[in-house]
């Protein structure tokens, strides 16, 4: 009625911003569980600020309710209420909390006249405002004309709860006969992903194993042998001095560790004869030599010749830039060891022989896509070799994995279900598992930092070449395991659905609007 839609709702009033700013940016620091940690998306909102939001905009200020609140004082001590909530709401640690949800619900409800509006995003891009809906009870849709966001927000809101409760399907499970009442929300779902993700994990091995040597170690790093966490890349192009002509390698930094008493970098042997470079690992004392290309240009080692990035681009746009290895780094008793690159190395990585990969092209142009004007200009250009090898067939055994599911007493729709998180944890792999991804020598971060650690595809010129069977950053069971923990928090609440539609044409008859648009 007119009187209802004329109250004023908290949200217009006051907040306690403090408090959600706080939760907010805490939550950047949060993975394990995450949401944000199922899939990349860009600009996510923060979950307490969508879910502070969403009270706000539906819980009346005290004010419009002058016949509970007839003063000013009486009003600030309901809103101060209101607040000791929100504050309770947007602690990470209340995400699932029962109790406190069920506090909030209960107040949204007195509000509503017992019967809340369905909330819509039209703009959900990763799902914070539908998630968040969902988990305070209410009914939750989202739209997106991106196919990707709208698979990420199914994977939030729309799967979890039609298959909440559920116990898991696998044969490990089952073998234990495990008590149905343990499986509250997505987590029997969650036990499936992480079964069938070790199932992918050694199926992959099997096949693709002889790619992922172990390292032998030189005596004075202990010898025997060493799981390797990465092997580290320069790209290549021939000199343009005629008088050298040689292979000069493009390098940002030769760092490794920069960890005090622990330093470790690459350096260069230079072959004047046969105008040839082979690398060294140095530790201890010293510092590593500069790199060979910085924002002005390039640098040929061999001969010093300054080479203008023109020239690297038509090397690159002929097909001619190449990779070579300059060090490998392996999991230690104590940290990381890093080691140079023995010709089996070399040998392994250069005999990989992807088939079956798709040839699809980046666009001509695109914000922040530096790599075309370099001659990458289809996606399969921005990985090696062993890199397409691997997601090919970790992609093969998605649709294996889910077969195998159904082969296990899986729906046909629950296998679909754990094969979508499935593709999500290799889409993790792909994002450490190209030519773009880099070596971090940091003392506190010694790793291979992914490909969109920010909203682009710049050139890089040294790279890192994750190991996917290692149990370092990047690997597949890994990556697996993030996205079960994100499952592990959802399907509490009223099922949701999501759809991809474009914004000008959805009907907002009925529904609050909540949304951060573009």
């Amino acid at each position: 009625n007119k009187s209802r839609e004329m109250k004023k709702k908290l949200i217009e009033v006051a907040l306690p911003l403090e408090a959600i700013n706080k939760e907010s940016a805490r939550e950047k620091s949060i993975r394990h569980g995450h949401p944000s940690t199922l899939h990349l998306w860009w600009a996510r909102r923060p979950l307490a600020a969508c879910r502070a939001v969403l009270f706000a905009s539906l819980v009346d200020d005290p004010s419009s309710l002058p016949e509970q609140f007839p003063t000013e004082a009486d009003q600030d001590k309901e809103r101060q209420r209101l607040f000791r909530l929100i504050e309770k709401l947007v602690l990470w640690e209340n995400s699932n909390n029962r109790a406190v949800l069920d506090e909030a619900h209960a107040e949204i409800l007195k509000s509503t006249g017992g019967n809340p509006p369905p909330i819509y995003d039209p703009f959900c891009g990763g799902g914070s405002i539908p998630l968040e809906a969902q988990r305070l009870g209410l009914e939750a849709h989202g739209s997106d004309l991106n196919p990707v966001a709208v698979l990420i927000t199914k994977a939030l809101i729309e799967i979890p709860p039609k298959f909440a409760g559920q116990p898991p399907v696998n044969p490990a499970e089952k073998r234990k006969m495990t008590g149905k009442g343990m499986w509250s929300g997505a987590r029997g779902l969650a036990d499936d992903v992480r079964y069938y993700g070790h199932w992918m994990r050694d199926r992959a091995f099997e096949r693709i194993g002889h790619l992922y040597p172990r390292m032998k170690l030189p005596q004075e790093q202990g010898g025997g042998e060493a799981t390797v966490i990465a092997w580290l890349w320069a790209r290549t192009v021939a000199c343009p001095n005629p008088a050298c002509g040689g292979r000069m390698p493009l390098v940002r930094s030769y760092s490794l560790s920069t960890k005090p008493g622990k330093q470790a970098w690459v350096e260069s042997i230079i072959d004047n004869v046969s105008k040839s470079v082979r690398f060294e690992v140095k530790t201890g004392d010293g510092k590593p030599q500069g790199g060979t290309v910085n924002r002005r240009g390039a640098k040929c080692i061999l001969c010093e010749s300054a080479v203008s990035f023109d020239h690297v681009r038509v090397e690159g746009q002929a097909g001619r830039m190449d990779a070579v290895m300059m060090a490998v780094v392996s999991e230690g008793q104590r940290g990381r060891v890093y080691v140079a690159p023995s010709a089996e190395q070399e040998s392994i990585a250069g005999g990989a022989s992807p088939i079956n990969v798709p040839e699809t092209y980046l666009p001509e142009k695109a914000l922040s896509f530096r790599v075309q004007i370099y001659g990458m200009t289809r996606h399969r250009d921005l990985f090696t070799p062993r890199q397409l090898v691997a997601l090919t067939t970790l992609s093969d055994l998605v649709v294996e994995a889910r077969t195998q599911a159904i082969v296990d007493g899986a729906s046909p729709e629950y296998a679909s279900a754990i094969a979508t998180y499935l593709a999500f944890s290799v889409d993790k792999c792909a994002d450490f598992s190209s030519t773009l991804a880099t070596w971090s020598a940091q003392p506190k971060n010694e790793l291979v930092v992914s490909t969109f650690r920010r909203q682009a595809l710049a050139m890089t010129w040294d790279f890192a070449e994750v190991n996917l069977f290692s149990g370092s950053g990047g690997n597949f069971v890994g990556s697996v395991e993030y996205v079960a923990e994100v499952i592990d928090t959802l399907g509490i609440g009223p099922c949701g659905t999501v759809c991809q539609l474009d914004a000008t044409e959805l009907s907002t008859a009925g529904r609050l609007i909540s949304t951060d648009p573009p």
